[in-house]
């Protein structure tokens, strides 16, 4: 006989609710725990049935059914398949949105350029104050387990651990709820040494399997990458006579190829202490040297999750504040949504 729905959200709700307390459960107390509208009696002759297919037991007369082996294999095995499904689409989805905010923000630069005539920069999202967001813990063999790392912003990061001894489905099981019930939704700053030292304790005699997984989150929450950077309108420089000098234009135009010193302008933290989230840096106040004779303005925009960028306008200083600003503020309010209806 194969499991219908409504035995499996009983059996699920039996293993739940065990897990939570370690005590046999009654069919009155499964009624609350789905949501399946039924009597205690009909759940009652649901759980007998699944006691003589096996998933669970009835250690003493009169009293609830606990899991048996097959009953937590079941569990697990439907557990890992969901998470596995749940962290494929994620990566699809991910590769996805990858591919359209590149076009998305090469789009945006090259609008903002034709639209202002100045040059004009800005760089693709990162996570800010990145969050844990799932963690799963599955067995790679007797010796390692796999822990995948999933954090806001959906970067994913999956990290091996060595283990001295094959961990039960039960175990780990326990420790994918451990994990996850404690962690989920922090930020590594919350994370704290009492917190780690609380998991240690419930973790028991697998409390090093909690030092890899804070040490596997932190690699996750706090990675580093190469902040990619979009440009367009460089050649913009040619129109404005005192930017037009040889050495001064050669500088900037190499300054634009080359990206790696415009990071310090998309990455000051003044940006965010503005408020508004609008700078503007004139002359000598800009940390790029063939900038100075430039003024630049930047803006921060942000896409959820906690996902934030930050666009840029290099042009004279003469240039048409009122005009960039404004501009600016009208990318920040409307780039959130113009990304949204391109998923």
């Amino acid at each position: 006989m194969e499991l219908d729905e409504r035995k499996r959200k009983i059996l699920q709700a039996v293993i739940r609710n065990y897990l939570e307390t370690g005590e046999p459960v009654g069919s009155r107390t499964i009624s609350k725990y789905t949501d399946l509208n039924l009597s205690s009696a009909t759940i009652r002759n649901e759980m007998a049935d699944l006691e003589e297919m096996g998933y669970i037991l009835q250690p003493h007369t009169s009293a609830g059914r606990i899991p048996s082996d097959k009953g937590y294999r079941f569990y697990v095995d439907a557990m890992m398949q969901e998470k596995e499904r749940e962290v494929v689409e994620m990566k699809e989805m991910l590769v996805q949105r990858q591919d359209k905010m590149e076009l998305l923000l090469k789009q945006v630069v090259k609008v903002l350029a034709q639209n202002t005539n100045y040059a004009t920069m800005i760089s693709a999202p990162r996570p800010q104050g990145n969050k844990v967001k799932f963690i799963q813990l599955s067995q790679v063999d007797e010796h390692q387990l796999l822990a995948v790392i999933v954090a806001e912003g959906n970067v994913i990061r999956n990290h091996i651990l060595d283990v001295e001894e094959k961990l039960s489905d039960e175990e780990l099981l326990k420790l994918n709820i451990l994990l996850n019930t404690h962690l989920n939704g922090l930020s590594l700053n919350e994370i704290s040494l009492g917190m780690i030292s609380a998991l240690k304790q419930q973790a028991g005699i697998h409390s090093q399997i909690i030092n890899g997984v804070i040490d596997a989150v932190a690699e996750a929450i706090q990675v580093e990458e190469d902040l990619q950077i979009y440009t367009s309108g460089a050649n913009n420089i040619f129109r404005y006579p005192e930017l037009a000098d040889q050495q001064n234009a050669r500088e900037l135009i190499e300054t634009f190829e080359e990206k790696h010193q415009l990071s310090g302008l998309l990455q000051d933290p003044s940006l965010e202490e503005s408020g508004t989230g609008i700078q503007v840096y004139i002359g000598s106040e800009n940390a790029v040297s063939s900038m100075k004779d430039c003024s630049v303005v930047t803006a921060t925009y942000e896409l959820g999750e906690g996902m934030r960028g930050t666009i840029g306008i290099v042009g004279p200083k003469r240039m048409d504040y009122d005009k960039v600003v404004g501009m600016l503020k009208t990318l920040q309010s409307q780039l959130d949504e113009i990304y949204k209806g391109k998923r």
